[in-house]
């Protein structure tokens, strides 16, 4: 027996090294791997790792989801598939020009215009690339066994390509358009923002109630008030029946008398307040969308740096919250203010880069058209004819719905087709310079779609293309497309995709728009959701909390594999992981009772010739421990086949430690120091099985201290268990 099982387990002095071997191996690449039981590896098995930020640092979300596809990956090759987990980070582009900008203006007190954009760009990609081995080195920490050969940047060269080749085609189909529409604007950074990068804020405020004519108002945003001459009721209110859709009522308001016009919609809901809501179209994604339905005009109160336009007279040029309660007292003067609830709480939307309110406002921005029919070339997504025309929002819900795509999980699946069904078109342009600068070129009223200028006299669009729209080609760009490459032929559609909720509409349901598309594919066979890890509370994980978990500092104390099994044991996939520990604490005590369960075995089995053992020689009393094995690994196997991890590892740990270690092993020792030689023949051998076998179901889970092991075994099938077969029952 090797002399290191004589001291305790060290994650610390191990998991680097056999990290290194495993990667020094080759079999992290699908193209190195070895046969498994003589067969070879035909059935492929791919999912491309969610791109994490370039510039950011491995968080508790990332250890959950690296560990999560890390179990399926392992599992996977181990069942002998030619397994592909691509590797790749995002530039996340507004947050990382936004770091770079903030230091610069710190340091030398510049702003990106006294640098230019060359420059600016210069050295956000720098900084970007400096940052780039942080992120990559974390994850290594956690044991991902990703095939780093075919690592992707969304900013790199082919990815370039890829992002300028979809847009171009997109364009010239007519699903990318230019056009004046409502979108998130950052006041502070100066940009359009996605969904995605809005942070709702619980805020108690007041909620001010006005006389608007013959109807009382409600809002919490008097300063959009300015505007307002459209009051919304419901068809079918009977308070209101007396008014009809169109009719004309003068009134007294903020500046002056006006003339509101009645719209009978049913976006007013006669349960809320007074029944009755006046709508300010440029600044309300609601109330943009009730103009565009009933042709009405709009009107800009608020620029583009929160500061209120002539539209508001003696306001103009103040700020909305210097403004506010000015424009309140005025119409507290002329008898228009009715009530003020000063216990008002709701959500406000904030910009998670820059943290201002967020100021809904029409603009001059490129979008993708969901709606837009279009002639799909080639189709392999049921219910979508190749040749015949469709619409995105069509592959998006066919893709689905036709089963193609699994989303096991109904309560996700719900929210999927209700987010389809509510989409607005996709705003695809940001005012920043870092990022992928959209191809398209203007000259004297004419405009042209590519890469390269075409001449003197062009002007490129100064606007970078939403990093999404980078990400959402990320199943296939990532495999070398817009090449048609062996990669794509092979691992295309992916097998598996296991993102966190929050990105489901935002994410998942635009790599489905795209690959529907440009491919014809579904992107991905199948979506599992998974929850946030949150603290044992129950609550998210942030500074003003002080609740904050750094992954690697755990890894640091306890092992990767112990940060693993605490992640995993206990959540079902799709709830929210509550995060403690000493669950990890206590998962490292577990690699330590694995470790000690091979030192007994390996001290009892070390002068056997176990190759030489025949099955006709187990004893009784073996044959049923073996059973309850085979039983223990058909039912590991069908939790890992039914996406039940979490179920399939507290099975795993249950086995190890109260069957094997307290009970088979106790029962052994008076066996392995008595004198019957057969009985004790029949027990070396059966616990060398369960040993190895146990290493085996393990491995996906904790493949570090399950390789170490291996790595010290007499008598092995493979040299590395990462490539062993999976143990059949």
């Amino acid at each position: 027996m090797h002399d290191i099982f004589l001291t305790p387990y060290d994650p610390q002095a191990t998991e680097g090294a056999i990290y290194k071997k495993w990667e020094e191996s080759g079999y992290f690449n699908p193209d190195n791997l070895p046969p498994v039981n003589g067969s070879p590896r035909t059935e492929p098995f791919s999912i491309v790792l969610p791109p994490p930020n370039v510039t950011g640092v491995l968080h508790i979300g990332h250890a959950y989801e690296d560990s999560l596809q890390d179990v399926v990956i392992r599992y996977q090759r181990m069942r002998g598939k030619k397994v592909l987990w691509v590797p790749g980070t995002d530039s996340a582009a507004i947050a990382t020009q936004a770091r770079v900008e903030k230091n610069i203006q710190k340091e030398e007190g510049k702003n990106r215009h006294d640098l230019g954009r060359e420059e600016l760009v210069r050295r956000v990609s720098e900084f970007a690339k400096n940052s780039e081995n942080t992120i990559l080195n974390q994850i290594r920490k956690m044991g991902a066994s990703l095939d780093w050969s075919r690592y992707a940047y969304t900013m790199d060269e082919k990815r370039y390509r890829a992002v300028m080749e979809a847009f171009i085609r997109m364009f010239n189909t007519g699903l990318i358009y230019r056009g004046h529409r409502i979108i998130n604007w950052d006041s502070k950074g100066q940009t359009t923002i996605s969904d995605d990068e809005v942070v709702y804020k619980e805020e108690k405020s007041k909620f001010y109630y006005f006389q608007y004519g013959p109807f009382v108002i409600g809002t919490a945003r008097p300063e959009t008030k300015f505007g307002d001459k459209y009051v919304v009721i419901h068809p079918d209110d009977k308070r209101y029946k007396e008014y009809e859709h169109g009719q004309k009522i003068e009134l007294e308001w903020i500046n002056g008398p006006i003339t509101a016009t009645v719209i009978k919609d049913e976006a007013s809901d006669p349960e809320i307040g007074s029944g009755v809501m006046t709508i300010t179209p440029w600044h309300s994604q609601v109330d943009f969308e009730l103009a565009e339905k009933h042709n009405l005009e709009k009107e800009q109160i608020i620029d583009q740096y929160g500061k209120l336009l002539p539209i508001a007279q003696e306001f103009a040029g103040m700020k909305i919250t210097e403004a506010r309660e000015k424009i309140v007292e005025k119409l507290h003067k002329k008898g228009l203010l009715v009530k003020i609830d000063e216990n008002y709480v709701h959500n406000i939307s904030t910009s998670e880069r820059t943290g201002v309110t967020i100021e809904p406002q029409i603009m001059e921005q490129w979008f993708v058209g969901v709606d837009k029919p279009f002639i799909i070339p080639h189709s392999e997504i049921p219910g979508i004819e190749s040749g015949s025309e469709t619409t995105l929002k069509k592959v998006m819900r066919m893709a689905v719905e036709s089963g193609a795509i699994q989303i096991p999980q109904e309560r996700f699946k719900k929210i999927y087709f209700h987010w389809i069904n509510n989409l607005n078109d996709w705003n695809i342009s940001r005012q920043i310079w870092f990022g992928h600068r959209i191809p398209i070129w203007y000259k004297s009223g004419e405009i042209k779609a590519q890469v390269d200028s075409p001449g003197a006299g062009w002007e490129q669009d100064p606007d970078v293309l939403d990093t999404w729209f980078s990400s959402a080609l990320w199943t296939f760009s990532t495999l070398g497309w817009p090449e048609k490459t062996t990669d794509i032929e092979t691992y295309h559609p992916t097998s598996f995709m296991s993102p966190a909720y929050e990105i489901l509409p935002l994410w998942v349901s635009r790599m489905i728009l795209m690959s529907g598309f440009h491919l014809g594919q579904i992107p991905f066979r199948t979506v599992m959701i998974h929850g946030l890890v949150r603290d044992k509370q129950g609550r998210k994980f942030s500074k003003s909390l002080g609740n904050g978990i750094d992954p690697l500092d755990l890894i640091e104390k306890y092992g990767a594999d112990a940060v693993r099994m605490g992640l995993l044991v206990g959540t079902a996939i799709g709830n929210d992981i509550s995060f403690d520990e000493q669950k990890v604490k206590g998962y490292k005590n577990f690699a330590n009772k694995l470790w000690n369960i091979t030192r007994f075995t390996l001290e009892a089995t070390e002068k056997l010739d176990i190759s030489s053992f025949s099955v006709g020689k187990v004893s009784e009393q073996d044959k049923k421990i073996l059973e309850k094995l085979n039983d223990t690994v058909k039912d590991v196997t069908k939790d890992l086949e039914g996406s039940k991890y979490h179920l399939a590892a507290e099975k795993i740990y249950h086995y190890i430690w109260h069957e094997l270690a307290d009970k088979i092993i106790e029962e052994s020792k008076p066996i392995l120091n008595g004198d019957n030689t057969q009985e004790k023949l029949s027990r070396q051998h059966t616990l060398y099985i369960l040993l190895t076998v146990s290493l085996k179901m393990l491995h996906p889970f904790m493949p570090f201290v399950t390789e170490e092991i291996w790595q010290h075994l007499p008598e092995k099938e493979t040299e590395l268990l990462m490539v062993a077969g999976w143990p059949t029952h």
